[in-house]
C-alpha cells in the first residue's frame, strides 16, 4: 500500500466533458481533484459533488517583487483561502509571478536580481502566516523555462526550494511539478531526497508532451518507489494531458504509482 494519495488535474483531462462532469468523473474514479483558478467556477457545485479536493490556484493576480503587485496577491490569496475552506482544499498552489491564459508571465523577467529575492521572500513570510491562520498551506510550484513558461522568475525547484526553507514555515511547501523539474533540472529521485520534508505536493507528467506517465522518459515507477522509500505521505498529482481516452490515461498514471 502506498503512503500518498492520488489526484488528478480536472483543468486537463475530459475535455469533452463540462467542468463539474469532469470533476465527478475523476472522483468517481477513485482520485482525489485539483482545480487551477476559481474566479470562473460556480464554488457550491464544485461542493456539491462530493469530491476531495487537494489543491487549487492560491491567488488571482499580483506577483512576489513588485511593490503595486504584492497587495493584489495577498489579498486574492486571502480570498482563496475563503472558497478552500468552501471546498475543503487543503493545498492553494503558487507561482513565481502572475500568469497569463497561456501560462506566460504577466511580467515577463529576464534577470532575478538579489533585491527580487529579498522581496519575494518577504512577500511569502506573509502568505504563510495567512496560510497557517486558516490552517492551510500555500505551495510554490517549480516551472519550466524552455518550453512552458519562459521569462519566470523562481522558476527552478532548486528555487523554489530555496525560498521555502528561507521562510521556514508550515504555512509554505514546495509544489515539486517532476514534470517541469525534469526539463528544467532532471535529477529527479536525488531531487526529490533533496527536498524532503519541504514538499507539500506533487505534480507529476511524463517528458515529452505532458501527458500520462508511462508516455515518455521519466521513469515513473522508480519515482514510485523512491517516494515510498521516503514515507512521503502527501498528494501525488496527475496534471498532463491524456494522450488518447482520459479514463484510460488516469488508469495508466494508477498502474505507475501503485506498489
Amino acid at each position: 500500500m502506498a503512503s500518498y494519495q492520488l489526484s488528478v488535474c480536472a483543468e486537463m483531462v475530459f475535455l469533452e466533458l463540462p467542468f463539474i462532469e469532469r470533476v465527478k468523473r475523476i472522483h468517481d474514479l477513485g482520485f482525489g481533484v485539483e482545480i487551477w483558478g476559481w474566479a470562473n467556477k460556480d464554488i457550491d457545485a464544485l461542493a456539491a459533488t462530493g469530491a476531495r479536493f487537494t489543491s487549487m490556484t492560491g491567488y488571482l493576480s499580483g506577483n512576489l517583487t513588485d511593490d503595486a503587485e504584492i497587495q493584489p496577491l495577498l489579498q486574492s490569496a486571502e480570498a482563496s483561502l475563503s472558497v478552500a475552506a468552501r471546498l475543503n482544499c487543503p493545498v492553494l498552489n503558487l507561482h513565481g509571478t502572475g500568469l497569463d491564459e497561456r501560462g506566460l508571465p504577466v511580467k515577463p523577467v529576464t534577470t532575478v536580481t538579489g533585491a527580487m529575492w529579498l522581496k519575494a521572500a518577504d512577500t511569502l513570510r506573509q502568505v504563510a502566516q495567512l496560510g497557517e491562520g486558516a490552517g492551510r498551506v500555500f505551495t510554490l510550484e517549480n516551472l519550466n523555462l524552455p518550453v512552458d513558461h519562459p521569462g519566470t522568475p523562481f522558476a527552478l525547484a532548486a528555487d523554489t526550494l530555496a525560498l521555502v526553507e528561507a521562510v521556514n514555515s508550515p504555512g509554505l511547501k514546495m509544489n515539486l511539478d517532476l514534470y517541469h523539474a525534469q526539463i528544467g533540472e532532471g535529477n529527479l529521485i536525488e531531487l526529490l531526497r533533496r527536498c524532503g520534508k519541504a514538499i507539500g505536493e506533487i505534480q507529476v507528467a511524463d517528458v515529452p508532451g505532458r501527458q500520462q506517465p508511462g508516455t515518455g522518459e521519466i521513469n515513473y515507477r522508480a519515482i514510485a518507489r523512491a517516494l515510498q522509500e521516503m514515507d512521503y505521505r502527501g498528494t501525488v498529482a496527475m496534471e498532463g494531458w491524456a494522450s488518447g481516452d482520459s479514463t484510460a490515461a488516469l488508469q495508466q498514471f494508477r498502474e505507475h504509482f501503485t506498489l
